[in-house]
């Protein structure tokens, strides 16, 4: 769902502002996000949450840098192809590594350090446009500050998720319905003040608009169930396997170019994750 949305995304910044793509990912997802929710609660009743403040400053935390990130990947497919700016925003997962281990003390062995090398690498490659002797620290600063943006909002989503008792998968679904909501409504806000004319933009364009929400929502389903269950690293390293599914849809349907050093990185970014999961 990931690797669609962000297809679609890619074709609609060619024609939409950033702020316009990132909104995209939310104005609809959040009735997605609610179904889903009252679904849980039809199929097995539940308490209601009671959010506390520490619950609210995660969600405004995350939301805002999921926005942040978003609007960072938006400008990376500007900036390069669909295949490259998806790849480098793929550090998320090395940074969510080195973030836990620093933050909630996961240990990584020489394998996973390995693996996070690895990754490094890649992410810079990637970055070039004429090999590792022309490289873009422009693009790799951007491609990192985005990773790093998806790290911090999959580590407060999942301390949100756990400071609430309710059971799983309830608990995840409060979190991606209130972080949606939030993060929509920000977005509202400052595109009816900023940019009156990428409303229109959006609504002259539906069904790109409700394919990015539906593949964002669907694709959100997974991560904060995922991440309520398990610590961030491991989710985001298997996550990974997403690179295969973006390099197939550049190639296929998007009918990119794809280089030879850019889809030897998008290896040695999955080889990456799983010497990191496999640690």
């Amino acid at each position: 769902m990931q690797a669609w949305r962000n297809a679609f995304q890619s074709q609609l910044s060619k024609e939409v502002s950033v702020a316009g793509v990132t909104l995209a990912r939310f104005i609809w997802a959040w009735p997605i996000a609610a179904g889903y929710l009252i679904g849980l609660y039809l199929w097995q009743s539940v308490a209601l949450p009671t959010f506390t403040v520490e619950f609210v400053l995660y969600i405004i935390g995350a939301s805002v840098m999921q926005i942040l990130a978003t609007a960072l990947l938006v400008k990376l497919f500007k900036l390069k192809n669909f295949a490259v700016g998806a790849g480098l925003a793929k550090s998320e997962a090395l940074v969510a590594a080195v973030l836990g281990l620093c933050i909630f003390g996961t240990q990584l062995s020489v394998l996973g350090w390995i693996g996070v090398s690895i990754g490094g690498v890649a992410v810079f490659m990637m970055s070039s446009r004429q090999g590792l002797r022309d490289i873009s620290l422009s693009t790799a600063l951007i491609g990192l500050t985005c990773g790093s943006a998806f790290a911090l909002t999959s580590l407060w989503v999942r301390e949100a998720s756990l400071s609430l008792s309710l059971p799983f998968p309830h608990r995840a679904a409060w979190v991606l319905l209130l972080v949606i909501s939030l993060q929509t409504l920000i977005l509202l806000g400052y595109i009816i003040v900023k940019e009156r004319a990428t409303l229109a933009g959006l609504w002259q364009r539906p069904r790109q608009t409700i394919l990015i929400s539906t593949t964002s929502c669907l694709g959100s389903v997974g991560w904060f169930s995922a991440m309520s269950l398990q610590a961030v690293p491991y989710v985001k390293t298997l996550g990974q396997v997403e690179v295969f599914f973006t390099l197939f849809i550049a190639m296929f349907w998007l009918k990119e170019r794809v280089k030879i050093k850019d889809m030897l990185a998008l290896i040695l970014i999955a080889l990456a994750a799983i010497l990191v999961m496999w640690s």
